[in-house]
């Protein structure tokens, strides 16, 4: 068996890998060929439960300074930014990579289709910039939009990732998400009718849902033509709805320890869909934006060394107790 050093390359589970989850960046670098780097993008776009279209304040986690980096700014053209995310991330991959242009903050299909395809084709002009990652909400798509994205990802990569945080529609009104999660299924599945790639995020740990509907959305998710995942610990972010909720009752809210995490991520994965490629598995901000518990000085990378290491020890990996039903998984 030939291992390549980034570990991926032929290996024993479903998805042909070594590693014991369906790693996204191993399934990019087998199709491509090479690294896809992705670059954020402010793209300057608003939402719909910000502008009072469906209400006021966004969700009640969302602080975009957050996670948005230091050279993603709106008063810079998207090409700026991208040349500054290329030369941010230079120091660190040496070696020639391709890029993806990430539009990151907001709902970065909230707009008329004429400027969403400036926006996106400004990007694909970039040099190194071989397509995009367009962050969204599954309200803020609709067919003319997506017709278009299915012809773009004709030509370019394309990938539409539409955050949910949560499939139970308790969660998604307890966060003032502004839609349900059949909302969320529909969009899903127009986006995949015209063969477009498809991702969403979880929030685990919020004190609207237990520790077993946390886990039971595996099953929930992988009966939904889902390419990517991201995994996400609730956390306490400053200047957000979410820090005066905790202020004011902070029994209400039980935070993983690091352990806890750990293996509450691994019993997920057991029974989430092989053929679901994880994106990430841990939330990371800057400690300034922290307003509750956190893993301490623990990064995101090293989460998941931690997850992979217990992986082993257990035995385990993505899908091991998987039930497919009448749909088998294709690698």
């Amino acid at each position: 068996m030939t291992t390549k050093p980034d570990g991926s390359g032929p290996g024993p589970f479903p998805w042909g890998g070594v590693r014991r989850f369906n790693a996204y960046s191993d399934a990019l670098r087998k199709k491509y060929g090479t690294r896809l780097q992705k670059l954020s993008v402010n793209a300057g776009f608003s939402c719909p439960n910000r502008d009072g279209s469906k209400g006021r304040g966004g969700c009640v986690f969302c602080n975009n300074s957050a996670f948005n980096p230091s050279y993603c700014e709106t008063g810079k053209s998207i090409r700026q930014q991208l040349e500054e995310g290329k030369a941010f991330h230079a120091w660190r991959y040496r070696k020639s990579v391709q890029y993806i242009a990430y539009f990151q903050a907001f709902s970065n299909t909230y707009a008329p289709l004429e400027v969403l395809k400036a926006r996106y084709e400004e990007a694909l002009h970039v040099p190194g910039v071989v397509g995009i990652s367009i962050g969204t909400r599954p309200d803020c798509v609709d067919e003319e939009v997506l017709d278009y994205l299915a012809g773009l990802s004709k030509r370019h990569f394309v990938h539409l990732e539409m955050g949910i945080e949560s499939c139970y529609d308790k969660s998604l009104h307890w966060m003032n998400r502004g839609h349900d999660f059949a909302c969320a299924r529909r969009a899903f599945e127009m986006a995949a009718e015209r063969g477009l790639s498809t991702g969403t995020h979880l929030i685990f740990g919020l004190p609207s849902q237990s520790r077993e509907e946390d886990s039971a959305q595996a099953g929930i998710l992988s009966r939904l033509p889902l390419k990517t995942l991201k995994l996400h610990q609730l956390q306490i972010i400053r200047h957000t709805a979410l820090e005066e909720i905790y202020a004011r009752n902070p029994q209400d809210f039980q935070f993983f320890s690091l352990d806890g995490y750990i293996d509450f991520v691994i019993d997920f994965l057991e029974r989430l869909s092989p053929a679901i490629c994880m994106e990430r598995f841990s939330g990371e901000a800057p400690p300034r934006f922290q307003a509750g518990p956190t893993f301490g000085m623990v990064r995101a990378d090293r989460v998941l060394q931690l997850i992979e290491k217990r992986m082993e020890e257990r035995q385990t990996w993505q899908g091991r107790l998987f039930v497919p039903g009448n749909k088998e998984f294709q690698a």
